[in-house]
């Protein structure tokens, strides 16, 4: 390790704010030595809650962040917020402007926020941003708000970096089938209607609770309605649940201890703060549930499994589209290609082939990094 990189993590580990900034620059910009930084702190990983906050543009993602930090800051938790803007596609540039909404908590010593470009990355979040969650997680925060792009219905990158997400809709979100599609209606832990004082805010709740009930299955033991004595029915909330799916998903979304989540359908109004005390339950409930399950340990372990998999996929295009040698080969290709004589994937197949002794020097690269932050 270096002594600039060495001078870093001795700030960090005597938990100076100046140190964090720059070890998450290191890790985000890839710079020399981000790699041994990150495995120097990985003991430390698993002690921050992970929330990640997604919806549509304008859903008052960055507002209900805020207030969620100010919630958790009352409670005597140091909170992390890594909040992601797009990146244009035109210019490269990218306003970075939520720390600007934020101001309420920017300047609280207990609060770090981050702002990060997506650079391309089309899933929500930026490319670094899980690394930069690592690095607040190693660096003791209790709670880490991650913050994503305006989405729209397949950017589903957050529920691989978060242990709850929290999906945030609007009234304006489109009609009740928009609730029924595949996508991030998917990945939602805790849904919250917000700017709920608009009209509409009850109809897209119901919609959304109609759909929990549908998928959880709640109907599917109605009974046919000939030859049936209703008034038999020994459990009568049970007989309603079942002829209501959205009563039944509301129902089960406030169980305290349950077998299974369904996530709850809250109502928020984030400018006033209204809603915001049922919102930071009913996380905590589902934290709650994780740990209790074992879910939490099953996510963690996938994140880690989807990490290792990143790792390789960033360390072999980096080795192969990278090498002029490579590169000059397939360019001589292109000819046949055009022709028609050989396929794009006999090309695939023989640069793989040639590329072999290329490829297994990334896995030298790696392996030696590994040894080099274990001996750290």
């Amino acid at each position: 390790m270096s002594t600039a990189l060495e001078r870093v993590m001795l700030g960090f580990r005597a938990g100076k704010s100046a140190a964090l900034a720059r070890a998450v620059s290191i890790v985000e910009n890839h710079r020399p030595g981000f790699d041994q930084l990150l495995a120097t702190i990985h003991p430390d990983l698993g002690r921050a809650r992970r929330i990640g906050i997604t919806g549509p543009p304008g859903a008052g993602k960055s507002t209900l962040t805020t207030r969620l930090a100010r919630a958790y800051r009352n409670q005597g938790l140091t909170v992390g917020i890594v909040a992601v803007d797009p990146t244009s596609p035109f210019t490269g540039g990218a306003l970075l402007g939520d720390r600007i909404r934020m101001e309420e908590v920017a300047l609280d010593p207990g609060v770090f926020i981050r702002s990060m470009a997506t650079r391309g990355s089309l899933g929500g979040l930026a490319t670094a941003t899980r690394e930069v969650c690592d690095v607040l997680d190693g660096f003791g925060m209790d709670v880490i708000l991650l913050e994503t792009v305006g989405v729209g219905q397949s950017e589903l990158d957050i529920s691989r970096a978060a242990d709850t997400t929290l999906v945030v809709l609007v009234p304006e979100s489109g009609d009740s089938i928009q609730t029924l599609k595949a996508g991030v209606m998917e990945i939602a832990d805790v849904f919250t209607v917000n700017k709920a004082d608009r009209p509409g805010a009850d109809r897209l709740r119901n919609d959304i609770e109609l759909m929990l009930g549908l998928r959880a299955g709640a109907a599917s033991n109605v009974p046919a309605h000939h030859g049936v004595d209703l008034s038999a029915m020994v459990d009568r909330d049970a007989m309603r649940n079942a002829l209501n799916p959205a009563r039944a998903a509301r129902a089960a979304g406030m169980e305290e201890a349950p077998e299974t989540w369904t996530p709850p359908v809250l109502r928020s109004v984030a400018a006033q703060g209204e809603g915001l005390s049922e919102l930071v339950d009913a996380l905590d409930r589902h934290f709650r549930y994780l740990v209790s399950s074992g879910e939490l340990r099953v996510r963690r372990l996938q994140r880690l499994r989807e990490r290792v998999m990143e790792v390789v996929e960033q360390q072999i295009k980096q080795r192969l589209w990278h090498d002029q040698e490579t590169l000059s080969w397939l360019e001589g290709q292109l000819p046949l290609l055009e022709a028609g004589t050989i396929a794009p994937f006999a090309v695939a197949d023989a640069l793989r082939a040639r590329s072999e002794a290329l490829l297994v020097g990334a896995v030298h690269v790696s392996n030696a990094a590994l040894l080099q932050g274990t001996a750290s």
